[in-house]
């Protein structure tokens, strides 16, 4: 603008209005043209991170509602609401707890205490915005929005969109860098010029000086001076690239659009970029390699195949009665049984609704079974132990606890088993042989395998119910009742994914809780290995990988394809090893664990459907249909926004550089300029 006016007033004194206010009242338009383009652009980009904010904090919640748990969105929530929370939720509203087991709340978001606080009836009030760290339980609501403890808060601070990534604050340091090297190059052609017109060495077209001294009049002089000035700035103007920031907004908020229709929200916008120069991707299996619809297909119970895996012939009714109530007890999930001929409503996670489905096929009544004990103490299903565990009370002195998890952990707890008719048995060598025998078919089959144990109690081993939050449930010693085998189908389109990936020099790794011929076998099936008899460290399990030290583990983490029976912990040591090596690494994650490994990659891509809310806080972009193929369009947009940038670079600094040396060069030997301001800010 200041060369716009400079141009203006000196076009005006030497030429006259009539003709001298083109080039001033040209680049003038051209400047308000890009400001009234920058503008709008960033006017739509706050509207894009409004609705994209509005869409980050519409949480899909399930509430209980006439008896049947409903998914609704967090803005739907009232007054009266029964919500169920499990750990890595986040507590939508002020309420109160209803009833919970070891349930814990992370209240630093509101006190700035980093202590955990047990929840209870003795102290059952909940803040909205607070984590769930562990446990689960139900809470009713009795405050929403802007009344609640959280509302109140945020109600005072605006939320700053203006972030600007990287890139945007490089090309800016560029589009500054040229511009004082235009200006200083203005400068000196500058001084040059005005020596060479006060020591009488300008010419006119006749070739005589335009300035001989003692002879010009001040009028004259000045529009000469005026002249020269004019071709500084129309220097200063030609060498600025004031479309470089522009095209970097532009170019994301075109790409966000996108990536939002592509089922990508991008919550950091630095992530568009950074994705494109992704090089390795650390995935999970679950939910994301494969389509998360989990059915049951095989059951070992009784030391026999069961065929089909609800034929239950061949059990007693002692036996499958320990199993119906082992399920209906130690879960998450629930069902709803409504009235009439209308199918039972399941609903958990996969995992547990496929195991709760098939406790309906053996013909398990969920609510009666529920009823006829009573849950005194709960051990959630924790990714590190990769087991779950309930204890319950039958009747005035007999208590059972009930273990469920990751099939070969669950074995090496187990000292006996139960038989087909109920008969205890010990845990021979040649019976765990068995067991692992079918633990190792049903992997190759590339199924999820859970076990089922219990162990028996007396009333009198319980501790007394004051003393019942800190009671540790006994892991040891358990009989084994049986395993199932579930079947997680790949994702249609997978394959081809996977070999896109390959093809544009990015290596996809499989991060599982799998055992490690599960994993081999999902991974053969999705075309991350392609040979079935690699071995070490191509395929590798987490305990392998994390006893070993820093330098081995980033030796061998280039070589790992596929990491098996891994805690959230191996994840992140494998994000580290990755990046000390040089890799720009993407993770995948949907759990409260996974949070540190999404926070340390250089980018974290959270699950939208499975994904707590504290993992989707802790990534860069949320995959809003947990499909791995949409983290292949995510790359695709990230390398879209660096190839549009760099093809418009390269025209715009050969446009201004070319241009700045032809009015340099001419206007040092001739003393003016054959492009104007004018031909190059509208060209």
């Amino acid at each position: 603008m200041v060369a716009a006016a400079v141009s203006l007033a000196l076009g005006i004194y030497t030429e006259g209005i009539k003709e001298g206010w083109y080039d001033g009242a040209s680049i003038g338009f051209a400047v308000l043209l890009v400001i009234f383009v920058t503008a709008t652009s960033d006017y739509k980009q706050s509207l894009q991170f409004q609705n994209l904010n509005e869409e980050k904090q519409n949480i899909q919640l399930e509430v209980v509602r006439g008896g049947r748990r409903i998914k609704v969105s967090i803005f739907d929530l009232v007054v009266g609401d029964v919500v169920p929370l499990k750990i890595g939720d986040q507590v939508p509203a002020d309420g109160v707890l209803i009833s919970g087991h070891s349930f814990s709340i992370d209240e630093s978001s509101m006190t700035g205490e980093s202590k955990i606080v047990n929840k209870d009836q003795k102290s059952p009030f909940m803040m909205s915005g607070c984590k769930v760290a562990d446990g689960y339980g139900t809470m009713l609501v009795t405050a929403v929005g802007i009344n609640t403890e959280w509302g109140l808060l945020m109600a005072s601070i605006s939320e700053d969109s203006g972030e600007e990534t990287p890139l945007q604050v490089r090309l800016n340091g560029v589009a500054t860098f040229i511009g004082i090297i235009g200006l200083s190059v203005a400068v000196a052609v500058l001084v040059v010029l005005l020596a060479r017109y006060f020591t009488g060495h300008t010419y006119n077209p006749d070739g005589s000086p335009q300035y001989v001294k003692g002879k010009m009049g001040v009028g004259e002089t000045i529009r000469g001076v005026v002249k020269i000035f004019t071709v500084a700035v129309t220097i200063v103007v030609v060498a600025v690239p004031e479309g470089l920031p522009l095209a970097v907004t532009l170019t994301l908020a075109f790409s966000m659009r996108k990536m939002m229709r592509d089922k990508a929200l991008v919550r950091r916008l630095s992530a568009c970029e950074t994705m494109g120069s992704a090089t390795t991707i650390c995935s999970d299996k679950t939910g994301t390699l494969t389509l998360n619809q989990m059915t049951v297909v095989e059951a070992y119970f009784g030391g026999e195949k069961m065929d089909p895996p609800d034929n239950t012939q061949k059990l007693s009714a002692a036996v499958s009665t320990m199993i119906i109530e082992g399920i209906a007890q130690n879960t998450s999930g629930s069902i709803f049984e409504p009235e009439g001929d209308q199918a039972p409503e399941v609903t958990g996670s996969p995992t547990e609704k496929a195991i709760l489905s098939w406790g309906l096929q053996l013909g398990m009544k969920f609510s009666e079974t529920r009823s006829k004990s009573s849950i005194l103490q709960v051990f959630p299903f924790n990714s590190e132990k990769k087991r779950g565990g309930v204890a319950v009370q039958l009747g005035d002195s007999e208590v059972h606890v009930y273990w469920k998890g990751a099939a070969e952990l669950i074995l090496q707890s187990c000292t006996s088993w139960i038989g087909t008719d109920g008969s205890k048995q010990s845990m021979t060598p040649e019976k765990v042989g068995e067991f692992k025998k079918f633990i190792e078919d049903m992997a190759v089959a590339s199924l999820r395998c859970v076990a089922f144990a219990y162990r028996p109690c007396e009333m009198s081993d319980v501790p007394k119910e004051d003393q019942r939050a800190d009671w540790v449930l006994p892991e040891d010693n358990l009989i084994m009742l049986g395993i199932v085998g579930i079947k997680d189908p790949c994702r249609p389109g997978v394959q081809d994914s996977i070999r896109l990936c390959a093809a544009a020099g990015i290596k996809v790794r499989m991060v599982t809780g799998d055992n490690l011929q599960t994993a081999r076998a999902i991974a053969l099936e999705c075309g991350i290995l392609t040979d079935p008899n690699v071995s070490e460290p191509t395929i590798i399990e987490g305990k392998t990988f994390r006893e070993l030290s820093d330098l081995e583990r980033e030796e061998v983490a280039d070589k790992i394809s596929v990491m098996g029976r891994s805690s959230p912990n191996d994840k992140l040591l494998l994000v580290k090893a990755l990046r000390n090596r040089g890799h720009v690494v993407a993770v995948t994650g949907d759990g409260t664990n996974d949070a540190p490994a999404l926070h340390e990659a250089d980018i974290g891509l959270s699950m939208g459907i499975q994904g707590t809310e504290v993992a989707k806080e802790s990534s860069d972009i949320i995959i809003l249909d947990d499909n791995f193929a949409t983290l292949v369009r995510v790359v695709r947009w990230g390398r879209s926004v660096y190839a549009n940038i760099q093809k418009f670079i390269q025209f715009q600094l050969t446009v201004n550089v070319a241009a700045l040396i032809i009015n340099v060069v001419s206007a040092v030997s001739s003393g003016d300029v054959p492009l104007n301001a004018v031909q190059v800010a509208l060209g």
